[in-house]
């Protein structure tokens, strides 16, 4: 399915209702055995790995293996790199521990410190050990700048340990009287005892609880001093004290007037000076200097440039490139490519057929067909997980019928192949005539159940193989499906085989162009692979893969005037506001090509082309395109319109006379006429002659006044509004919901 479809179908509600924030707790009953045993042995692994001793539970072992996809060396990486950070936030010390080694801290500097003997005495005691402090500092700025002179590369990074034994030695950190009271947890190896690890205040006495709470201070953020380096080279004041006197805001540590020799900065640099003499000796003349009014002149200049740029002109005409599309096609020697249309009746099981077909091709992976199969089972219907494949939407997902056209694309070693998987029942019969207007050949899936295929042939089975030989699809591919449900009879696939093999012969279609395959969509036999089943031993034709691939291509019309009829208009990105999808009928067409929209008579150019997908250049007749436009307004599009050259238009008329075969009594009447997505009103205005099956001459006699069904006839048509039509083209007449007749255009 294309990109714009599915995220047109796309229901956000349900998904967000299905998440529940985290993982399903059931994961396990639902997992594979393939997947337990990948558990099991890399639990086993891991837990080798690790060692007995390593404290962790199964449950978690398993859970990050799951998330690593098993890999085991990622998984014990994780799980080592949680341990050392819960060992590293783990508390090395309890509450009580640390207030008995304060309170020891408390005895020893009463023991050993003389008694206060008055304001005096204390402001000596700072001086003094200001000025100690300050010996120190300038003993290291010396030593430092010794070790620099004598040429020592030798760095030291100290640790967390020796900048505390430093710290404590300048006496930077903080007394023990202090971290007492204003500390509520003391630092232990050089990193802060976390927060959860404290004591809550129901522990212990509340009193003494609040009251510690009571005594916090907040301290000045300590700064270190300067380094010796900065001291001698920017003349930094040695008396800086070790304790900010602001609030630990970061700024700058100096200021441009601190530099002791500023003024060297004020001249030309070494550089300047060499790459002036160099210039002067090559004879080089230095630039002239720009007057004002120059300058002001360029930047008028650029401002006005400026004005007229815009960012991401989604508008922007784009230029052709002038190729020669038909030699480009040629010499890219591209995979030949083939559009299928899968018909039948409704539950025949044409969305399971397709699903597995893609599902064994690898198209599709495993898990999302998991996802479905679980998804599908919540609502009741587990067996429509391969439908689902294709059938995207909510509604055709709770219904369980597929209504609207699904697009998938895959390829195999030959060829690129697109499926148009059409819905089967009567109420959507004008979306299976859109698919199938698309297609190359058809694959008609038939119920091999009991009663399955006799309710078919009573209802849309005939229908629809007529609709497509009506369309011009000559090759057919006949899927008896659901074989294992009879035991893969050999008597039941004879007798289906032989009624639909004279049906379709009496319809039109030639035996040569004619194949059947016994499958089943559900187990997958005969779909990619020969069926295992010994029941099904009997037959030994190809499975229903290869008959695809059988396919010859047929003639592209090239060398035609350009047609393209559009399936769908949707916004194709950011960039892209108007893009269209479809395939392309006839001729060439390039980027940067303008092209004329019928009925309405407005010309667009082509911005970009993706051809499967992919971005293209250009793109030749039976690729499925998608163009994004320029220079139109996206109300001038819409489903059924033909993008055509504006030198070959197609004329758009209210009136055609048609070649018509009945499918059931025909007279002046009102009808619909189908062209691809086009449903145009209109009524057949008379019934011109009757003519002969064979030759398509017409019969003698009277104009005829009814039409029988099976009759072959030239009516005239007239539609309420003119609708982009030409001979040749082949249209579906519906009455009431009831196909009545289709034909060509003459």
């Amino acid at each position: 399915m294309s990109r714009h479809k599915l995220v047109k179908n796309l229901d956000l509600d349900e998904v967000l209702d299905d998440y529940d924030g985290g993982l399903d707790e059931d994961v396990d009953e639902e997992l594979a055995p393939e997947d337990r045993e990948h558990l099991r042995r890399g639990t086993e692994e891991v837990r080798q790995t690790l060692g007995a001793d390593f404290n962790t539970s199964n449950r978690e072992i398993e859970d990050t293996l799951y998330y690593y996809y098993y890999d085991v060396p990622k998984t014990v990486n994780y799980l080592l790199s949680k341990w050392s950070i819960q060992r590293y936030f783990r508390a090395p010390l309890t509450w009580k521990d640390q207030k008995a080694n304060t309170g020891s801290k408390k005895s020893k500097k009463k023991a050993t410190e003389p008694k206060a003997d008055g304001k005096a005495q204390t402001a000596a005691r700072k001086k003094e050990n200001r000025k100690s402090q300050n010996e120190e500092t300038a003993t290291s700025s010396g030593s430092l700048l010794e070790s620099l002179a004598a040429g020592s590369t030798k760095t030291h990074h100290p640790g967390p340990a020796s900048i505390a034994k430093s710290q404590e030695a300048e006496g930077l950190g903080r007394s023990s009287k202090k971290q007492a009271k204003g500390q509520p947890y003391q630092e232990s190896q050089g990193r802060p005892t976390p927060a959860s690890s404290r004591p809550a205040l129901g522990e212990g006495s509340e009193e003494s609880a609040v009251s510690q709470l009571g005594d916090l201070k907040i301290q000045p953020a300590p700064t270190g001093s300067p380094s010796g380096f900065a001291t001698a080279i920017l003349g930094l004041e040695k008396n800086r004290p070790c304790f900010s006197r602001t609030p630990a805001v970061p700024g700058m540590p100096f200021t441009i007037q601190n530099v002791a020799n500023s003024k060297a900065f004020t001249g030309p640099s070494p550089d300047d000076v060499v790459l002036k003499a160099q210039s002067s000796s090559k004879g080089a003349k230095p630039a002239p200097k720009k007057s004002e009014k120059n300058a002001e002149e360029e930047s008028e200049h650029l401002n006005g440039h400026l004005k007229t740029l815009s960012i991401g002109d989604e508008n922007a005409k784009p230029k052709s490139k002038l190729l020669n599309v038909t030699a480009e096609h040629a010499k890219a020697k591209l995979k030949k490519s083939a559009n299928f249309v899968v018909i039948g009746h409704v539950d025949a099981g044409k969305s399971t057929l397709m699903g597995r077909l893609l599902h064994d091709l690898q198209s599709v992976d495993q898990r999302t067909i998991d996802k479905y199969r679980k998804e599908s089972g919540r609502l009741g219907k587990a067996s429509f997980a391969l439908a689902w494949v294709l059938d995207q939407g909510t509604e055709e997902r709770e219904r369980g019928v597929t209504i609207d056209i699904a697009n998938f694309q895959f390829e195999t070693e030959t060829t690129k192949f697109t499926i148009l998987d059409a819905p089967g029942h009567q109420d959507f019969v004008p979306n299976m005539i859109a698919g199938a207007s698309q297609a190359d050949f058809a694959i008609l899936v038939i119920d091999a159940s009991t009663g399955g295929f006799e309710s078919g042939l009573k209802g849309q089975t005939k229908e629809h193989a007529l609709l497509v030989r009506s369309m011009g699809v000559q090759r057919v591919i006949v899927a008896i499906n659901k074989l294992d449900a009879v035991q893969w009879s050999q008597d039941r696939f004879d007798e289906i085989s032989q009624q639909i093999l004279a049906f379709l012969t009496t319809a039109g279609f030639m035996p040569k162009n004619l194949a059947f395959v016994p499958c089943s969509g559900l187990a997958g036999g005969n779909v990619v692979h020969k069926a295992t089943d010994s029941l099904a031993s009997w037959y030994t034709g190809e499975p229903l893969l290869s008959l695809l691939e059988d396919y010859e291509p047929t003639e592209r019309a090239i060398e035609k005037p350009l047609r393209l009829t559009t399936d769908d208009v949707f916004r194709g990105g950011v960039q892209n506001s108007l893009s269209v999808s479809g395939r392309l009928d006839a001729g060439t067409l390039q980027t940067g090509e303008s092209l004329l929209i019928a009925p309405v008579s407005h010309t667009a150019t082509i911005k970009g082309i993706e051809v499967n997908a992919e971005p293209f250049d250009w793109a030749v007749a039976g690729q499925n395109v998608i163009l994004h436009l320029a220079d139109v307004d996206p109300k001038h599009l819409r489903p059924g319109d033909v993008l055509c050259s504006p030198s070959s238009p197609i004329q758009s008329i209210k009136s055609f006379a048609v070649k018509l075969l009945a499918f059931e009594h025909i007279m002046p009447m009102h009808c619909e006429v189908h062209r691809g997505r086009t449903h145009a009103p209109g009524k057949i205005a008379k019934l011109t002659a009757l003519l002969d099956k064979g030759s398509g001459a017409r019969l003698k006699g009277k104009k005829p006044r009814l039409i029988q069904p099976g009759s072959v006839a030239e009516v005239l048509v007239e539609m309420e509004e003119a609708q982009p039509l030409e001979t040749g083209n082949r249209v579906i007449l519906r009455e009431g919901g009831v196909t009545i007749g289709a034909g060509l255009i003459k």
